[in-house]
């Protein structure tokens, strides 16, 4: 069995800032996510689009892509045990498929990486940062999806779409508007909003220990853009508020 305990080396031994208002609040939030996600690619797989221009499209993909971001955000939280603490193996279920989900992605995988992020933050060893050399966007973004990519997983999931496409009979244009470009540009999102900004170099330099900064942004607009990741350095001084709490552990701080 397989252990998706945080090794003790890579834990951080911080309290919530903030108790949660229910204790099934956050596998509450969970499962709705999950479940909109599903009904709306569902529905989206098998809807006739014939007749559709692509700027009628254009707010159904970033419908799903921002519940492709609420899947992985979902999983982050599960990575910071706060989905569900009460029971770990729960919690960690479903962060296993939400980033499932998403793109096949590796649980536990991820989870080691990540907490290596926390604990070595815009470091060498930190998985989520730029080589080195070349900080600008682009570069930064294909070496940080280098890391967490692997060819099977691509192959396994260019096998899904025809698989569906031609034993399914699913149309591929619904698979690609509403699976394959939602899921890319989702990565973008993440990336952008939850790495690229917030772990890029001030001018004045880094801050330590977290290396951090807030892109504070009114409070609908930080939900619609990347579920309040914009309050990364909250994020990292308190791993474990829940993403929904970010805004109010941003207030507290002030």
């Amino acid at each position: 069995m397989i252990d998706l305990e945080q090794p003790p080396s890579l834990q951080i031994k911080l309290a919530p800032v903030l108790k949660t208002k229910s204790p099934f609040g956050g596998l509450s939030i969970a499962i709705v996510i999950i479940s909109v996600w599903a009904i709306s690619l569902g529905f989206l797989l098998f809807l006739d689009i014939s007749q559709f221009k692509f700027l009628m499209l254009m707010p159904i993909i970033v419908w799903q892509t921002f519940l492709y971001t609420g899947l992985f955000i979902t999983a982050h939280d599960a990575m910071h045990g706060v989905v569900f603490p009460q029971n770990t193996k729960i919690n960690h279920f479903f962060g296993s498929l939400c980033l499932f989900l998403y793109g096949l992605l590796p649980y536990k995988t991820l989870l080691k990486k990540h907490w290596l992020h926390h604990h070595n933050p815009a470091s060498e060893i930190d998985p989520d940062f730029h080589d080195g050399k070349h900080a600008n966007f682009f570069a930064w973004y294909f070496h940080f999806m280098k890391s967490y990519w692997s060819w099977r997983q691509i192959i396994t999931l260019i096998i899904i779409f025809h698989f569906t496409n031609r034993i399914l009979n699913i149309p591929s244009d619904n698979l690609t508007y509403f699976w394959v470009i939602p899921s890319i540009v989702s990565s973008l999102q993440l990336f952008y909003f939850g790495t690229f900004l917030p772990h890029s170099k001030p001018i004045g330099g880094y801050i330590q220990p977290h290396c951090a900064q807030t892109i504070n942004r009114p409070i609908w607009w930080s939900f619609i853009t990347c579920y309040h990741f914009g309050y990364h350095k909250e994020h990292h001084e308190h791993p474990h508020a829940p993403w929904w709490q970010l805004p109010e552990v941003y207030e507290m701080s002030k």
